[in-house]
Formats: structure tokens, C-alpha cells, sequence
């Protein structure tokens, strides 16, 4: 029996391929799906399963255009009523592939539909081995039940069950093996590691180290960080089924004057993934700034309208490419094509730009010290703001700027900051599409700031959620 682990930086998301000597499965499956076909080829193997944990939240599932491609079966849980061709699974229920034997747990609590896959190398022993735990159970961390609005009570309840009574009956030496990993927000403090064992959770998780019900339950629906926007759109996708990407249309190149006629319909935005301080540059005016090498995915999940077309703004056509996979993996289909030859090919043509001055943390720090009038928006997370904050900064996460930019004078002087200066410019583009002007970016962030000595260290600056998306790498293999 072999596994194959494959991570996906940017959304933190881990999927698996499960295999025997000819046969595999593929659990969990990213909706670019080519990764799992060529590392089937490779390896001589067939996909014959695509096992669904649960219907995923933060991204779009691979399970229609893996099933398409291979004429694998789709399994997923009996009581999420997918509308798509699959076969529903319930507590209890077993298959075979090979000498790999599979058990159904279900496991309710971070969904209400979810379940976990315990497995047995039958060509070595009876004792389960692995169990494909989804969001249920993560390295140093459970899955959090608050997604479903006036239900986290009972949610976590039910996940207590989940936990106690089923995973945790599990052997210690069985491995564990995750949806998610660091940086996902399917949680609150996953740990960096990709795989542990039940008896090491057992011993270390914290969530795991609450005996008493009712002090869980409130454990688990007590300051937990804001869901996303796309999260109930994703998990309503993945139910019903999502387009198969063949059957999207191209991503075309769009010349200036085009994307300049394009631009100005209702149902249109702009979305600019270049660097922060390119965007403050020079930018069409109206755009998101959301920085492919950010947290791109889910603030572009987050924050853009999902009934928008969108025109890209990229660096070159390789990252306006990049910029499309990140988008499709978070449910934004409607892409209509990049800009050809970028902003240097816009303003070359004669067309106007925008521009958001950005300021180095010294010329702040002098700012401030000069008493002259100043309102600086801090848009990091709460659990930031708290930790460390500048004197009379104004705290707006940045995803609420897009409702609370009334609560800020239109005329004041401002000047956004975050961990880095990738938030703060989203913040500063926000403000920008509602008309408020002398709007400035503080580049460097509050990571800046305290290294200036201007502040403590903040540890949760140094988060890899707010880091780069990344690229894939070779899977992880596990022999068993």
C-alpha cells in the first residue's frame, strides 16, 4: 500500500492518492487534476475511486473532471445529497481495492455530512493503518463547526462525538492523515506538519485535552476568525457539481482599447495580481488589488463579487494563467481574459491610471511623531490588531472595508497598514472604488514597523497564511 500526499500552498488544502499495486483512489481530489493523472501514469496505476470526505468549503472539488477523465467512481457522503453520479456512503459501509480495505466512519461537525475513511492493509494485518480524516480532525487542531449560521452549537456537540467516541477509538499507531494543514481557515491553530498519528493528537492536540462538553463546545464557537465569503458558495458547488474546467471558455488576450470599452460595463471588475507597490504605481482606475503572491486565492474568493465577469491585470501572461487556476480553485469562473502587454501596453496607449503612494515605515513613523493630521487604518485580523497596534490606528478588517469605508472622512489623510502591505493595498483599492481620496499604503506593514524598532515583534505577522501562494511540488510518498 502506498500514499501519496499533494499540498497545496496557497489554501493549505491536501489531497491523497491511496494505492495498491495497480489500483488507486484519490481522495479529496484539487480541482486541477492533472497532477493526480500524471502521478498515476508514472506509476503504472489506475484511478478507479475518487472518495469525497465532505463537501469542501474553501475550494472547489476536482471529483467531476477526475471522474471524466478517468471513468473513476465518485463516493461521498450519503447525506450530502449531491446531485451528481456518485456513490453515497454511511456509517459502517466498507469497500475493498486490492488488499487495501476501507471503513466508513461518519463524523459530523465541521459539516454536517462529513466522513472519514479508516484504513486496513489487509496484506499486512487487520488493524486500521491510516484514516482519511478530512476537516474533522487536523495536526494539532479539530475543524471548526461554526460554518453554518445559528448551528455551531450543535455542530460542535456532534463533532465532540465524532472525536471521542469514534476517532479516538482508533489504534494510537494509526496515521493521520488531513484536508488541511498551516494556513487553512478551516481551523484555528493547525499545526505545520501534514501527518501525525491518533496517539500523538491524543497526547498534544489541545482541542483534544478539553474533557468536559459544554467547555469544548464553547471552546469551539468562541472568537474563531471570520469565514470567507466563497465558503457557502463552494460547499453549495461541490454539491451539485462543478462545471467541468474543459467546458469553460479561454482565457483570451484582450488589447488596451478593448479591456478600456470592456471595463466600463456593470458587470465587469478588474482585478490587478501584481506586486503591491506596481499597483500603487500605476493602476486602471476602479481595480481590486489582490497580489498573486498573497494570500491570493481566498481573499479573491473573499472579497470579489461572484457575479462579475473579470478582466485580469498581471505582470505577464504566464501570472494572468497562474492568477486563473488560483481563481478557479475558489469558484470564480467567469474570467474573460488579461490584459495584453499589462499597464506598460494601458498607458502606452494613451489611457489614464491611478496611483496609491506608498510609504516606507520611517516616512509613517515620521508622519506620526509630526502631529500633523493623520487616520491610519489597521486592516489585519482582530488577533493582530490585539496583539500590537499603533496608538488611535482605526481597526477595519480588510474584508469589512467594503461596508465600513463610511465610518472614514472622505477628505482625511489616510493611510492603510497591515502585516506586509498586501492587505493594506486590497484596503487602499477598496477605499479607492468608493471615491475616497488621499489614500496611501504603508509598504512594510506592522512586520516593518517592529523591525524599525518601532514596535514589539508580532508573531503572528510571521504567519504562513498571509505568505506566498506557492507552487506544487513532487507529491509527499508514504510506504506502508
Amino acid at each position: 500500500m502506498q500514499i501519496a500526499q499533494f499540498f497545496v500552498k496557497g489554501i493549505a488544502h491536501s489531497s491523497y492518492i491511496l494505492a495498491g499495486k495497480q489500483n488507486c483512489a484519490v481522495i479529496d481530489p484539487s480541482r486541477d487534476t492533472d497532477i493526480y493523472l500524471k502521478e498515476a501514469k508514472s506509476r503504472g496505476l489506475k484511478i478507479t475511486h475518487i472518495l469525497e470526505t465532505h463537501l469542501h468549503a474553501d475550494f472547489i472539488s476536482g471529483h467531476l473532471d477526475l471522474a471524466a477523465a478517468t471513468g473513476a467512481k465518485i463516493y461521498a457522503p450519503r447525506v450530502a445529497n449531491c446531485e451528481f453520479e456518485h456513490t453515497g456512503l454511511a456509517e459502517g459501509d466498507t469497500f475493498e481495492i486490492e488488499d487495501i480495505a476501507i471503513r466508513i466512519l461518519e463524523t459530523p461537525g465541521h459539516t454536517p455530512e462529513h466522513i472519514c475513511y479508516v484504513v486496513s492493509d489487509t496484506s499486512r494485518g487487520s488493524d486500521p493503518v491510516a484514516v482519511f480524516c478530512g476537516d474533522t480532525l487536523f495536526v494539532g487542531d479539530v475543524g471548526r463547526p461554526d460554518l453554518f449560521p445559528n448551528r455551531a452549537e450543535e455542530l460542535a456537540s456532534r463533532l465532540y462525538d465524532s472525536l471521542h467516541e469514534k476517532l479516538l477509538s482508533l489504534p494510537d499507531s494509526c496515521e493521520v492523515y488531513p484536508a488541511h494543514g498551516e494556513g487553512s481557515l478551516c481551523g484555528r491553530v493547525l499545526g505545520a506538519k501534514r501527518s501525525s498519528t491518533i496517539g500523538y493528537e491524543c497526547k498534544y492536540n489541545y482541542a483534544l485535552q478539553i474533557p468536559d462538553r459544554a467547555e469544548f463546545i464553547d471552546n469551539l464557537t468562541t472568537d474563531m476568525p471570520p469565514a470567507p465569503d466563497h465558503f457557502s458558495r463552494c460547499t453549495e458547488i461541490n454539491r451539485k457539481g462543478p462545471t467541468k474546467l474543459k467546458s469553460l471558455p479561454p482565457v483570451r488576450e484582450i488589447p488596451p482599447k478593448e479591456f478600456f470599452n470592456l471595463s466600463g460595463r456593470d458587470d465587469i471588475v478588474i482585478l490587478d495580481t501584481r506586486c503591491y507597490e506596481g499597483f500603487g504605481g500605476e493602476h486602471i482606475p476602479g481595480s481590486w488589488c489582490i497580489d498573486l503572491r498573497g494570500n491570493f486565492a481566498t481573499y479573491s474568493g473573499w472579497l470579489l463579487p461572484p457575479d462579475k465577469q473579470i478582466l485580469l491585470v498581471s505582470e505577464s501572461e504566464s501570472y494572468a494563467m497562474e492568477s486563473v487556476v488560483w481563481l478557479h480553485r475558489v469558484g470564480l469562473d467567469n474570467i474573460i481574459g488579461f490584459l495584453g502587454g499589462g499597464v506598460f501596453a494601458w498607458v502606452t496607449a494613451g489611457l489614464r491610471a491611478s496611483h496609491v503612494p506608498q510609504l516606507s515605515i520611517p516616512e509613517l513613523h515620521e508622519w506620526i511623531i509630526s502631529g500633523n493630521p493623520l487616520v491610519i487604518v489597521d486592516v489585519r485580523a482582530s488577533s493582530e490588531y490585539e496583539t500590537f497596534h499603533i496608538e488611535n490606528s482605526i481597526h477595519i478588517p480588510v474584508q469589512d472595508l467594503r461596508e465600513r469605508y463610511t465610518e472614514l472622512d472622505p477628505e482625511a489623510e489616510k493611510i492603510v497598514i497591515c502585516s506586509t502591505g498586501h492587505r493594506s493595498s486590497m484596503g487602499c483599492s477598496i477605499l479607492k472604488q468608493h471615491g475616497l481620496s488621499r489614500v496611501n499604503n504603508a509598504a512594510g506593514g506592522m512586520t516593518g514597523y517592529n523591525a524599525a524598532g518601532f514596535g514589539p515583534e508580532c508573531p503572528i505577522c510571521a504567519l504562513s497564511w498571509a505568505g506566498k501562494a506557492g507552487k506544487e511540488g513532487r507529491p509527499e510518498f508514504f510506504g506502508k
